[in-house]
């Protein structure tokens, strides 16, 4: 039986178990199952692949996208330069083994928020600074699309903070990209904090989060006309993918 899973801090909200179990189901792929690896810290990754022989591969969700990296013997290149993975394909070689990271989270996020996209969309806040937010940097680049970070801390280098964020930042900038927590379960309740108010029916919120399905942030967006998506068809691309990347 080969083993595929996820590993992670806290697992309470899972997409991955449940998807990844319906498809092998759905498409009679047999002799595989899906788990969840609930670790607390990094350092654990060594010791669960070696006690799990047939472990063949990996999801990788918060808080180690970014810090599994040094633990990989190899990384795919576009990863490399988002500086975060989500994907690892372990090659067993007797009581040898290799690790490849990727990052598919990009593909997901691209290939979900395309079409949701208009001319007018040029300009991108994207907050928070994790792995999940590198992925959308790398997209908005590729695409050409102005943006920048927004994190709780004020970093003079490259980044906004909650408290920068004026009416006319949010006017400027249709797109707005949830890559944080805030308002994923159990805590329905949270978003981010800007300046809603500002909002229009130009504006696109994505989030990242996809249970709830509608959060507060895109609800808040929705009251003053903007369009909004949750995170779940991004979740179906990058797990497809990563299914891919499994199988070599």
């Amino acid at each position: 039986m080969k083993i595929y899973g996820l590993i992670g801090f806290p697992l309470i909200h899972s997409f991955s178990q449940k998807y990844f179990n319906a498809k092998f189901n759905n498409e009679n792929i047999t002799g595989v199952v899906y788990k969840n690896f609930q670790i607390k810290k990094i350092s654990q990754l060594k010791e669960l692949i070696t006690t799990t022989p047939n472990l063949c591969g990996l999801n990788v969700t918060i808080p180690f996208k970014e810090l599994v990296i040094p633990l990989l013997d190899t990384i795919d290149e576009t990863a490399k330069r988002v500086g975060a993975v989500n994907t690892i394909r372990i090659d067993r070689h007797g009581l040898d083994h290799k690790l490849t990271g990727y990052n598919t989270d990009i593909y997901g996020f691209e290939e979900s928020i395309k079409p949701l996209l208009a001319s007018y969309h040029t300009k991108a806040l994207i907050l928070g600074s994790g792995g999940a937010a590198k992925a959308a940097v790398y997209v908005m680049k590729k695409m050409g699309i102005n943006h920048q970070i927004v994190s709780r801390k004020p970093d003079p280098a490259q980044q906004l903070c909650y408290a920068d964020l004026t009416k006319k930042i949010i006017r400027d900038c249709q797109i707005i990209i949830n890559t944080t927590p805030l308002g994923n379960f159990p805590d329905f309740n949270t978003f981010p904090p800007i300046p809603y108010e500002a909002i229009d029916e130009r504006h696109l919120l994505f989030d990242m989060i996809y249970n709830p399905p509608q959060t507060q942030f895109m609800l808040h967006g929705e009251k003053y006309g903007a369009s909004t998506s949750n995170g779940l068809k991004m979740l179906h691309y990058q797990a497809d993918k990563a299914w891919k990347i499994f199988l070599g």
